[in-house]
């Protein structure tokens, strides 16, 4: 039987060198006691991207996207970047992700270097869409798996803007409530990358308890570089009747509009063995 540990570790992940990490119970997530919920390994390989990007002073995150080859078990990770091209103003990166000498994520990224423009007045769409309730005075709620084991939903603090988790359509705030690696505070990107994962979970329009539906990816694209703790996402899944569906998020900071992330379902109908 898992030992699931009683209090709180500090973080999510604890560096044993450059490219290998501890996970911590911090990362757990809802679908088995074993393994971690997807964003915060996607932070952490985006953390590794915006470090190798930063010596070609790339410094703005435009795509980040995850390809879930397998459960991310909650032990000892190893993050490998491989830069593939970096032009004038742009860089293709990628990057693995292995747990027991196994490749279980792979990863795409396009870092962009950052250069001041003052945009004219009027633009169509302009100014960007902001979310009306501010975190502030949004209120508390918890993930439906919450309490049952320590892991993501200690991790992060989340409030309702609109709508209800896991209730279908709805926008909720998400605020890191511990670092993600040990003595660090994380970047604007990084807390985008923990949040983004849970576009699938809060805009659940099946039981969990009932159906499972895992993403085996998440993209990510931002517009520009999010400002503040707080990151919401206004969530909505669409299902087929193929036992595949969608979800996608608007993602914003407390100023508006920074971008978008989908993710690819797999539904499937729960046993009770599962």
């Amino acid at each position: 039987m898992h030992k699931d540990q009683k209090t709180h570790p500090a973080f999510a992940y604890h560096a044993l060198d450059a490219n290998t990490f501890q996970s911590t119970a911090l990362t757990r997530g809802p679908w088995h006691p074993d393994h971690q919920h997807a964003g915060p390994p996607i932070a952490l390989v985006c953390r590794a991207f915006e470090e190798t990007g930063g010596l070609h002073g790339l410094t703005h995150l435009s795509r980040l996207t995850a390809n879930l080859l397998r459960p991310v078990p909650i032990s000892k990770l190893t993050i490998h970047v491989t830069t593939d091209y970096v032009g004038r103003n742009a860089g293709h990166f990628s990057a693995q992700l292995l747990a027991g000498g196994k490749e279980v994520a792979r990863f795409t990224a396009l870092l962009q270097r950052e250069s001041a423009l003052e945009l004219p007045a009027g633009l169509p769409g302009h100014p960007l869409a902001t979310v009306t309730v501010r975190a502030e005075v949004a209120p508390v709620v918890k993930f439906p798996f919450a309490g049952r084991h320590v892991g993501y939903s200690d991790l992060v603090e989340t409030r309702a803007a609109s709508g209800r988790i896991f209730d279908g359509p709805c926008t909720i705030w998400f605020r890191l409530c511990h670092p993600l690696v040990e003595g660090e505070a994380p970047s604007a990107y990084q807390r985008v990358a923990v949040a983004a994962d849970s576009g699938n979970g809060i805009s659940a329009i099946l039981d969990i308890s009932k159906y499972s539906f895992v993403n085996s990816d998440l993209s990510i694209n931002l517009l520009r570089r999010p400002v503040g703790e707080w990151i919401a996402l206004e969530a909505r899944t669409y299902l087929g009747s193929n036992g595949c569906g969608l979800a996608e998020s608007g993602l914003y900071d407390q100023q508006g509009l920074v971008g978008r992330a989908t993710q690819s379902l797999a539904v499937r109908a729960v046993t009770p063995s599962q």
